[in-house]
């Protein structure tokens, strides 16, 4: 079974149990939280996925990271997870986590990429055009800054993509030029 798999249905089982025992917001700080630690900490990848570091150190390194700060439920999470050697795992485990987490409370995450920093009016606009287009009432977006775009946006919802940008429009127009139909053929 591939690692997508797996990783979907032990995000299921521990957000299942988190609704149950109504935790579901603690454990979804704790994977933010193991995810931003990830992302900043490259070394904590290497020592997931090593096949070489047994389990129980990895567990260990896992306790020494979040043993203070983290819910109960979560780190007994950790150690059955660990238990089947299946710390690599982990991180996509994270990611469905969060996949799964906004599917339930309604958030659509969209992706929108700029040439600078918007303000609140705008950012307030694109959210209304994400929500017309997803339906869904709260909207996240995670915005990024691409100089190479000139000019315009790019808004992705799930697969729909909005390229407004004026380094598509020239690439269009570069593209219209090259096939000149105008061109007298002699």
């Amino acid at each position: 079974m591939s690692n997508q798999r797996v990783a979907s249905r032990y995000a299921k089982s521990i957000m299942e149990l988190s609704l149950e025992k109504g935790r579901l917001e603690e454990v979804h700080r704790d994977f933010q939280r193991l995810t931003a630690l990830a992302e900043s900490n490259h070394e904590l990848k290497l020592v997931l996925k090593n096949p070489v570091i047994n389990s129980d150190k990895k567990l260990s390194v896992l306790k020494a990271l979040f043993a203070k700060e983290v819910e109960p439920l979560t780190m007994t999470f950790f150690a059955i997870v660990s238990g089947k050697n299946r710390e690599e795992i982990l991180l996509d485990v994270a990611k469905e986590f969060e996949n799964q987490y906004n599917l339930h409370m309604s958030i659509q995450v969209a992706e929108l990429t700029t040439t600078f920093s918007i303000d609140d009016n705008l950012r307030k606009e694109f959210s209304d055009v994400v929500k017309e287009i997803s339906g869904k009432q709260t909207v996240q977006l995670v915005e990024k800054i691409n100089p190479d775009l000139i000019g315009g946006y790019i808004l992705k919802v799930n697969d729909r993509q909005l390229d407004e940008s004026l380094s598509s429009k020239l690439r269009q127009l570069k593209t219209q030029f090259t096939q000149n139909h105008y061109e007298s053929k002699i």
